[in-house]
């Protein structure tokens, strides 16, 4: 893909970047280069790669899921300013 002057300028007006006119040729050409390399990036078989987060094997550290705090609900409710029935009142808000 090749992105001629106007193009480049309108593209820092967007990103809000002033870029003096004498640099536009050359940054053309930076982009152009860029975007042609996206571009073959595209063409390559991914069909039979499996998805993945990181190219670096990791494992997750698991911890044991047990209960470490809470059986007070009534201290908690306390932080409300109205509860009802065991739980926090609110006010409603949908007709």
């Amino acid at each position: 893909m090749s992105l001629d002057k106007a193009a480049v300028a309108r593209i820092a007006h967007l990103a809000r970047i002033k870029v003096p006119d004498e640099e536009l040729d050359h940054l053309a050409g930076e982009l152009s280069r860029i975007l042609d390399f996206v571009e073959q990036l595209g063409e390559v078989d991914t069909a039979d790669v499996a998805p993945m987060a990181s190219v670096a094997a990791q494992k997750l550290r698991r911890r044991p899921d047990e209960v470490t705090d809470g059986g007070y609900p009534e201290a908690v409710l306390k932080n409300g300013p109205e509860t009802a029935e065991g739980y926090f009142a609110v006010p409603k808000v949908v007709e």
